[in-house]
């Protein structure tokens, strides 16, 4: 069957991406794109290609060639869709990017870098639960979205971390997860070289390695144990001293022990854009010093402890790599980090991550970033739609929606897909649509096969 003409909005949209792919390679990323949109739960190829009425095609084997064979790279895709991000929505202002990995759940001998790691959704601190699957680390555009009414993240960038024990069995060296982190942000500053880059981690990413690499090229924030080994900087050498200089001054107190005592001076602030939305009072005290471990780099950064005066959370610290930063805004940055896990929930949701079912290696290594990019992309999208018109936010009668979340994204770019060249109104009646047969019988059959 001879590929036919892809869908015009959608060609218009991805035309950014064109670039990357083959003639005949872009054709079927169109069509892969757009089943991958309209089907509901799995997002496997055979998926798309049932959404798209393509599933009795003889060659339906080219369509998994896109992802298992095809030459196309990831990463200048990644960078396509960073520059759509930031020219959208970043503005003037510091690009926020939030770092974080988390694990696709699969089984499978044929997949060669799955792991066991510990689940974070269903392990707690008394309760440990081990889960098979594939790490993967996640770079996301961290923004406020006027429409959304809060701040999204959006995924740009992603790449599988193989096991230890596939790297053993490869017979190279097993690259950790703090390897992978240091090489994509400065991938990311090389991207963008005259932009200010703010990266907000977790506390799996508080390495004194990683700080020393990347702190001349960004600006990174994360949480710091409260027993870390904080020096004063190294006083000015004296002339004729002899011996190695001191790399740090004085040992200073730790966190744990201001937070203890009754000399620490705290600060009362009020943080607009707290989790959730709200705002909140919290009480601060930060410092400059030197963060210094035998046999590792030296690090100079800003601390941060906070504390909540009604005592509802855990007294909490953080680092920030730039010295001048305030303490409003490095709380500001860290807050927007949470929405990284809504991310990563919806995706698994709506878009089907964790379900695809993939052996090959290429395949694996490009499905899950892709799904995961396509979330950036509805993104823009809605917004494109949002700008000629609302987009309708569908609540329950038990649960009345005030702002516009990725489902309601979705559905209005599903909307905008069948309809465009596919559903029109009857002249004899306004309240009468017609549909092609084709188009009727895939809505029948994508609503058949719903789950």
């Amino acid at each position: 069957m001879a590929l036919a003409d892809p869908p015009t909005r959608l060609a218009v949209w991805l035309a950014p991406f064109s670039t990357v792919f083959t003639s005949v390679t872009w054709l079927r990323v169109l069509v892969l794109v757009n089943g991958a949109i309209l089907a509901p739960h799995r997002r496997t190829v055979s998926a798309a290609l049932r959404a798209m009425g393509r599933d009795n095609d003889g060659n339906f084997a080219r369509y998994h060639a896109v992802l298992n064979r095809a030459r196309w790279s990831a990463l200048a895709t990644s960078r396509i869709l960073l520059d759509l991000l930031i020219d959208r929505f970043a503005g003037d202002g510091p690009i926020v990017i939030g770092l974080d990995d988390t694990i696709e759940r699969r089984w499978g001998a044929k997949i060669k870098a799955r792991g066991i790691y510990r689940d974070p959704v269903r392990s707690s601190h008394g309760h440990f639960v081990k889960a098979s699957g594939l790490r993967w680390l996640s770079a996301m555009l961290l923004v406020p979205l006027p429409w959304a009414g809060r701040v999204w993240a959006l995924p740009f960038l992603t790449i599988l971390v193989p096991s230890q024990r596939s790297a053993s069995d490869r017979g190279t060296r097993h690259k950790t997860l703090i390897d992978g982190a240091r090489q994509m942000i400065l991938q990311i500053a090389r991207w963008l070289p005259d932009r200010r880059i703010v990266v907000v981690t977790d506390s799996g990413f508080s390495a004194i390695d990683l700080l020393d690499a990347v702190r001349m090229r960004v600006c990174m924030v994360t949480r710091l144990r409260l027993d870390a080994r904080l020096f004063a900087p190294a006083p000015k050498r004296k002339a004729g001293t002899l011996g190695r200089p001191r790399r740090t001054g004085e040992r200073l107190p730790t966190l744990a022990q201001r937070l203890a005592t009754h000399r620490t001076r705290w600060r009362s602030l009020v943080l607009a854009d707290w989790y959730g939305g709200t705002e909140r009072r919290v009480e601060i005290v930060t410092g400059c010093a030197v963060w210094s471990h035998p046999g590792r780099p030296i690090v100079p950064l800003r601390w941060l402890l906070v504390r909540d005066p009604t005592g509802t959370f855990k007294p909490q610290a953080f680092v920030c790599t730039a010295l001048s930063a305030p303490p409003v805004d490095i709380l500001s940055w860290f807050v927007r980090r949470w929405t990284i896990e809504v991310t990563f929930a919806e995706a698994r949701r709506h878009l089907g991550v964790e379900a695809q079912r993939q052996w090959s290696d290429m395949a694996i290594a490009r499905t899950t970033p892709v799904l995961l990019g396509l979330f950036a992309l509805v993104a823009i999208w809605a917004d494109d739609m949002q700008r000629t018109r609302s987009i309708v936010v569908r609540s329950a009668g038990w649960y009345r929606k005030q702002t516009i979340t990725f489902s309601d994204a979705l559905a209005a770019v599903r909307r905008q897909l069948w309809t465009d060249d596919a559903l029109s109104t009857s002249p004899q009646s306004p309240e009468m649509m017609k549909i092609p047969r084709h188009i009727y019988e895939r809505i029948t059959d994508i609503a058949c096969y719903a789950t």
